[in-house]
């Protein structure tokens, strides 16, 4: 004879189910937030953003980058990520993108670049999750380049990021 959901031994089951799965999933969240890191490192040819702390990698994240990823970011529109070393100097909790941290591109040398081209740098350069409604995609977004020259992870990953890094962190960008 099956057993009622509320039952003694069903409400007993679903305790221990929600206490389990509230301990693990709390782990993992205190996992995240001891997670710090004092720099971020972007390799553009192997689509990997790397957190260091005292020049040792924490942890690697698969990215997605612009649909143009060879080459500095030159003009605005040109759908490339920037090279370079930048900070992370503000953060977007409301981003179109789960969560946002803005990239200090363009620098000096950036401008003069644009300058010189006679276009305008750009920016707005970001690490970011997946685009809202879209984040069930997960690590399948990194199959294909597809920002407009950001540096795309998922919503878990920017998560994990956003905790560790504060604001003033040093952004490494290699080609």
């Amino acid at each position: 004879m099956p057993r009622h959901p509320w039952s003694s031994a069903g409400l007993l089951g679903g305790t221990l189910f929600a206490l389990v799965f509230v301990t693990f999933h709390a782990a993992g969240a205190a996992s995240h937030s001891a997670l710090r890191a004092d720099r971020i490192l972007v390799d553009k040819s192997s689509r990997r953003l790397t957190l260091l702390w005292k020049g040792r990698p924490l942890k690697s994240y698969r990215v997605a980058l612009g649909p143009s990823p060879v080459g500095r970011k030159q003009c605005q529109g040109d759908e490339r990520t920037p090279e370079g070393i930048y900070r992370i100097d503000a953060r977007n909790a409301g981003s179109a993108y789960h969560r946002s941290l803005h990239v200090s591109y363009p620098n000096a040398q950036d401008v003069a670049n644009a300058r010189h081209l006679g276009c305008k740098p750009g920016g707005d350069i970001m690490i970011h999750g997946i685009k809202n409604g879209y984040g069930a995609i997960g690590a399948a977004h990194a199959l294909k380049d597809w920002t407009l020259g950001c540096i795309a992870v998922t919503d878990g990953e920017i998560e994990e990021i956003w905790a560790a890094v504060p604001n003033g962190t040093p952004v490494e960008i290699r080609p």
